[in-house]
């Protein structure tokens, strides 16, 4: 396999071994060992493997034409959810295929960098856009986001805000379009404050601003959060000793407050370890993105990584009480098998892209 990137792959084995510990211990049963979310999640893992080398065998301008594609199924099935799906704990956004639960706002956002990243490569702007030049990226990124928010879904519709803000600001704006934008975007603040999010995501922020004034109902995730945390200390209570997570003080302990539990158990030490190696991938996929050979490939890595990076950094200031809490799972971290399968892909897009950045690399496949 000539220019395998070698490296990445590393960092997704390291990444993936750790969380799938995580999660062996976060959901484990005393009685039997191994839940099946931890087989689920290991299935859904090998999978995740084995779309990597299908990606690896497609040259990355071709996945752009398979971009808007994509876009249209991922549109018909985000509308699907709102009009048939039946509601779970006030939420329409899983799709029952009987073998797997498929959620469309996951492979939503991957669909999104694909046509974002091929608008922006295709369209040529000296001097940086301008407002008209954004209407297209504008009314691709509003129509996923506000099937989503109706779902509603506020973490991964602010994730597919932020993707597009991050992506335009790579291409470069001038900077009266910058002042524009930043103004309009504080604006929307306040309406969708005002008049868009429902009372338990308006909660939710108050909540973050003062956990304790709400201790045993909206701030109780956030507090238990900050004891696993802390209750780590240097080198963490062990492996399957954390009492947080398994006295059952800690909600969602194996989905958005996954990296709790593993800061309890493995403690300063152990999480300084495994944000090195994650944060490392994401370095190297911006490395990607400056090392690619064309534009689109540039855009492409640029939004993969972002995708991680920003779900990432939510979900960690989350659980440590600097945000309040969005429902932003820890990308191949947290269970979920829409989410690991969109990040292995996104990981898979920059194994492609860094490939195909030599010169000698071969046009048809690995």
């Amino acid at each position: 396999m000539q220019h395998f990137d070698w490296v990445m792959l590393l960092m997704l084995l390291l990444v993936g071994g750790m969380a799938l510990t995580n999660l062996y211990s976060s959901t484990h049963i005393a009685d039997t060992g191994a839940s099946s979310l931890f087989y689920k999640q290991l299935l859904f893992f090998g999978v995740g493997l084995g779309l990597i080398l299908v990606v690896l065998t497609l040259e990355y301008q071709k996945i752009a034409r398979l971009g808007y594609v994509l876009y249209g199924v991922i549109l018909v099935l985000l509308t699907y959810t709102l009009l048939f799906v039946k509601a779970i704990a006030g939420s329409q956004r899983w799709i029952d295929l009987g073998f797997f639960n498929l959620q469309p706002s996951e492979p939503a956002k991957l669909a999104l960098i694909l046509v974002l990243a091929s608008c922006y490569a295709n369209t040529d702007v000296p001097g940086g856009y301008r407002l008209r030049d954004l209407i297209k990226p504008v009314i691709l990124t509003a129509l996923p986001f506000v099937l989503i928010m109706l779902q509603p879904d506020l973490g991964t519709a602010l994730i597919c805000a932020i993707i597009f803000v991050s992506m335009t600001l790579f291409v470069r704006l001038r900077w009266g379009t910058l002042a524009i934008l930043s103004g309009s975007g504080l604006a929307c603040i306040f309406i969708g404050w005002k008049f868009l999010l429902k009372e338990y995501q308006r909660k939710r922020i108050e909540t973050f601003l003062d956990p304790e004034g709400d201790p045993m109902n909206h701030g109780y995730q956030i507090m238990q959060s900050k004891i696993a945390v802390g209750s780590g200390k240097v080198f963490g209570k062990g492996f399957l000793e954390g009492t947080q997570g398994h006295l059952h003080f800690l909600p969602e302990r194996h989905t958005d407050f996954a990296f709790a539990v593993w800061a309890e158990e493995w403690g300063f030490a152990g999480s300084l370890f495994f944000l090195s190696c994650y944060f490392f991938m994401l370095l190297w996929g911006i490395n990607i993105a400056m090392s690619a050979k064309d534009k689109f490939g540039a855009i492409l890595a640029f939004g993969c990584t972002m995708l991680i990076f920003w779900q990432a950094v939510i979900n960690l200031f989350m659980i440590m009480g600097f945000l309040p809490v969005v429902g932003v799972p820890l990308p191949m971290f947290s269970y979920g098998g829409s989410s690991l399968l969109t990040n292995m892909v996104a990981v898979g897009i920059l194994m492609n892209v860094r490939m195909r950045s030599f010169p000698t690399s071969t046009p048809d496949g690995v």
